[in-house]
């Protein structure tokens, strides 16, 4: 029996009892740390020909989760980067438009009545981020509020301080109860990879979210360095390309803080096409989170269409 064949028959059986679920993650095949970091330096230094340049930069705004999170979040704010995602080159009607728009709670009316009936999503921070420091009725709370709000999407954060002590059943039973509280919305998990220490746990921690039916497993809030890396995205792509094969289930990936420029948005389709497959490298199932990537791509997708660059001042400033 394969390795892939024994975990399909044991997921079921993992989440039986805590001791159950520690056997499962832990017998999950371990990294190597030093082989992931060399697979993923070698696949971002691949060069693409400029048709598929121009086809992977249109790819890559239709895969932005375009996002701001911050104290200073206004309705006006709100309300401009909303139609930023929805006509990200005014002068341009050919450009696409943005996967989503991510806000925090509060929010997601403001978003969700500017964005209107454009096809692109409203995701909301939930389950009190971006510590996840809070009480169970509170997280519960946090989601509800949000998707009677009209969130399409809910982005979550596991509690690491559980997930370290090895509590991985509390883990995962938080993560159902939110997927419940989700209703219709899809559920996207933060591992808040920065925290986790090492790629074996967040192997573990990418499986303990899929078991327990997220929808994404994300890599990051953006407020802890560091955040979206490489090495990290290679074994989380195993992660959801194993789980699919063990299970039959396709879950998304989103890496999310630090990704600001084209050929890092670029590096990551190769990496999501060469290690998950060509199923994942659409909108439905990959995601970037990011707040200034977009700029990047406006302004290089312009670059290819004109051979002049534009220069920041080319777009707007988020």
């Amino acid at each position: 029996m394969t390795i892939l064949n024994s975990m399909a028959s044991s997921v079921s059986e993992a989440t039986s009892s805590d001791a159950a679920l520690r056997r499962f993650l832990h017998g999950l095949p371990g990294v190597d740390q030093v082989g992931a970091e060399q697979r993923a330096a070698g696949l971002g230094t691949r060069s693409i020909k400029t048709t598929a340049k121009a086809w992977a930069i249109d790819l890559a705004i239709r895969m932005v989760d375009l996002t701001t999170l911050e104290g200073n979040d206004t309705p006006g704010k709100v309300r401009a980067l909303a139609n930023k995602a929805m006509h990200p080159d005014p002068l341009d009607p050919t450009c696409p438009s943005t996967a989503a728009v991510c806000v925090y709670p509060d929010m997601v009316a403001t978003a969700k009545k500017t964005l209107g009936s454009s096809g692109v999503k409203v995701a909301a921070v939930a389950t009190a981020f971006p510590s996840g420091r809070a009480a169970m009725p509170v997280k519960l709370a946090d989601t509800r509020d949000a998707v009677a709000a009209g969130a399409d999407e809910i982005d979550m954060v596991i509690d690491r301080g559980a997930f370290l002590s090895g509590r991985y059943l509390e883990v995962f039973e938080e993560i159902v109860a939110v997927k419940e509280a989700c209703g219709d919305a899809h559920l996207k998990v933060i591992l808040e990879t920065g925290e986790l220490q090492t790629l074996d746990s967040v192997r573990r921690a990418s499986w303990l979210a899929m078991m327990a039916g997220g929808h994404f497993i994300k890599t990051s809030t953006g407020k802890i360095q560091p955040a979206a890396t490489l090495p990290v995205s290679l074994v989380m792509l195993e992660a959801v390309r194993d789980f699919r094969e063990a299970t039959g289930q396709m879950v998304g990936y989103k890496p999310a803080g630090g990704i600001r420029h084209s050929k890092d948005a670029i590096k990551y389709l190769v990496m999501v096409n060469e290690v998950a497959g060509e199923d994942w490298l659409d909108p439905d199932w990959f995601r970037f989170g990011a707040s200034t990537l977009l700029n990047d791509l406006l302004m290089q997708r312009n670059k290819l269409k004109t051979g002049a660059y534009s220069g920041p001042d080319y777009v707007t400033l988020d």
